[in-house]
């Protein structure tokens, strides 16, 4: 157990958290997204996690019950501390800079092993679901508010999917770089299906 830091602390008389709760559970949701980063949800394990973030499996256990939980945590950190590129309000640049940011991420190997988790677990537990419906929401947020300032609300969904889908694709499942050069290719593709429809 990490030095100075109780198995449970109780909130502050002002009704705030006790910061060795806030240390605790920073230091456990990074351990965590180490670990589910280098080697997937089969690598997140609460023994695992105690030991890299330094606090008895105790610990860990009274906060995040179930395995579950820690990766629900750390998705949730994840989405949270995603930089996305500020719109300019031209789509396709917007469109290209997102799907860029997107590409980086699965490349590197962080969303690729969530996605792989989620698919291999995808309806077996209602908490899987709810991972996913998070990912999606937040991941997928900046580029919907982008398609949605210009194209008609129907038109959203199906222009997202094929992007973000084209990418998921040309990595996870080909093997291929999505470069620039794919990524503009695509983007221009699918904004060719949507042209009618676009808003100045």
């Amino acid at each position: 157990m990490a030095e100075g830091a109780p198995e449970t602390a109780p909130e502050t008389e002002a009704g705030t958290v006790d910061p060795r709760i806030v240390r605790t559970r920073r230091d456990v949701v990074d351990a965590t997204t180490a670990l589910l980063r280098a080697e997937g949800w089969g690598g997140v394990t609460h023994a695992e996690v105690a030991r890299r973030a330094g606090y008895s499996k105790a610990t860990v256990y009274a906060h995040w019950p179930t395995r579950l939980d820690l990766i629900e945590a750390s998705v949730g950190q994840i989405c949270s501390t995603s930089q996305h590129p500020e719109p300019t309000g031209d789509l396709r640049a917007d469109l290209i800079a997102e799907l860029t940011g997107l590409a980086e991420a699965l490349t590197e190997g962080q969303l690729a092993r969530i996605f792989g988790g989620i698919l291999e677990r995808a309806g077996s537990d209602p908490g899987v679901d709810e991972v996913r419906r998070q990912l999606v929401a937040e991941g997928s947020g900046p580029m919907a508010a982008i398609l949605a300032a210009h194209l008609p609300p129907d038109a959203v969904d199906a222009a997202l999917a094929l992007l973000n889908g084209g990418v998921l694709f040309r990595i996870g499942f080909q093997a291929l770089p999505a470069d620039r050069a794919f990524i503009t290719d695509l983007v221009d593709r699918v904004l060719a299906t949507t042209a009618h429809d676009a808003t100045p």
